[in-house]
């Protein structure tokens, strides 16, 4: 489709106001052409008309688009911030509280809980970081105004008004990511019309309200994406000191037995055992941790297309069921930091005068600003990173 808000989005780009009328009314020539694709997609005018009724662009998206950390932040830090051993405690406590539909949703489906959890506590921290961007609002802006993947955006909007007619989901809560993911595993529209499924027994799809209905939706959607019943996502290993890293990557899977003959071992020094094929992956490069594997790892993958995203997940599983975290250190000299470490470093910005905004654990745009300057003032790249020498620097 024709991106008919390019020239309000050039203006936004250099810098220049853009006035709310001129921004609005090209707005709705975007959704009058959107109204009648709708209608070729089964959706009626009623629906599209009370869905879009008073909405207006959210320019502020279109940084976020920009900036996913999966694919920006070092790893470690990525890493860190997720798999804390605060929300080791958290997945615990939501397992034990919803353990039936957790158990039930393994059953039906054949998947690992811990894995479901995992998927659960990075996506939505177990449902407390949900989003509250409304979807119709935030992927009719992406379509008229994003630079780029308008189509995809637009098949994403047509799912949502496609949820709000079909009346799985109350349209007032359907409230999610800038992307238009939404629910307690962040599904996107078109993935919770393929794969959402009644995990409660009410008759209706609800990932939003219902825990029973995320936990078995996402069983649903890593078994269609591969998942093999009993087959471990994979673990650390470290490598022999001669070895050929463009062996490394997700897809060039090799039998166990090739990868021991080559001196690969896990990490606590045993050796390796299974009939399944795996790839080794090494992502912080040759000098950092290192995985082993599975098809498994793969289906976790396919959830966000980010390494770092599906180990995310593959560790924090790891962890709830009771299995030490990573043991091989990052190649860096200055340490990731958790969430707590990061609102500790937040609250000392806050007492030296920096305006850093809610001390939450969420590096944001004034925290960074903060901390560049405290990069300057200690003798480091001024990038704005929550690291460990900052941290070092405020407490002294």
């Amino acid at each position: 489709m024709k991106n008919l808000l390019a020239p309000a989005l050039f203006v936004l780009a250099g810098f220049v106001a853009v006035t709310p009328a001129s921004a609005q009314a090209n707005f709705a020539s975007c959704l009058s052409s959107l109204r009648s694709q709708a209608a070729a997609k089964g959706i009626s005018g009623q629906a599209f008309d009370a869905a879009t009724r008073g909405v207006t662009p959210d320019l502020t998206i279109l940084d976020l688009m920009n900036n996913q950390p999966e694919f920006k932040t070092p790893i470690w830090d990525y890493l860190s911030a997720l798999v804390d051993e605060e929300r080791v405690q958290d997945g615990r406590t939501a397992m034990r509280q919803w353990g039936q539909a957790l158990a039930s949703a393994e059953a039906r489906f054949g998947v690992d809980r811990h894995a479901i959890a995992g998927v659960w506590g990075v996506e939505s921290n177990f449902g407390k970081d949900i989003g509250g961007r409304p979807l119709v609002q935030s992927l009719s802006t992406l379509v008229c105004y994003a630079p780029r993947r308008n189509e995809y955006f637009k098949g994403e909007l047509m799912a949502t008004l496609k949820i709000v007619q079909d009346g799985d989901i109350n349209p007032a809560a359907l409230r999610g990511s800038w992307a238009g993911a939404f629910g307690h595993t962040q599904f996107m529209p078109s993935t919770f019309q393929r794969l959402a499924v009644d995990g409660d027994g009410d008759g209706r799809r609800d990932i939003m309200n219902s825990v029973p209905d995320a936990v078995h939706s996402t069983a649903n959607f890593l078994k269609r994406a591969g998942w093999v019943n009993g087959l471990p996502w994979g673990y650390e290993v470290r490598l022999p000191e001669n070895f050929n890293v463009s062996l490394a990557g997700r897809k060039n899977k090799k039998p166990l037995a090739t990868w021991a003959a080559m001196g690969v071992r896990r990490v606590d020094g045993r050796p390796l055992s299974g009939s399944y094929a795996a790839g080794i992956i090494i992502p912080a490069g040759i000098n950092g941790p290192a995985f082993l594997v599975t098809k498994n790892f793969d289906a976790v993958y396919s959830y966000n297309a980010a390494e770092s995203y599906g180990l995310a997940i593959a560790l924090l599983g790891d962890r709830l069921k009771g299995l030490p975290g990573i043991q091989t250190a990052w190649p860096t000299d200055d340490p990731p930091l958790s969430r707590a470490q990061r609102r500790e470093l937040q609250s000392l910005l806050a007492a030296r005068g920096y305006d850093i905004g809610e001390v939450d654990g969420k590096i944001g745009s004034k925290t960074r600003e903060a901390i560049k300057d405290v990069e300057r003032r200690i003798g480091l790249e001024p990038r704005g990173r929550p690291g460990g020498k900052v941290l070092e620097a405020l407490r002294g």
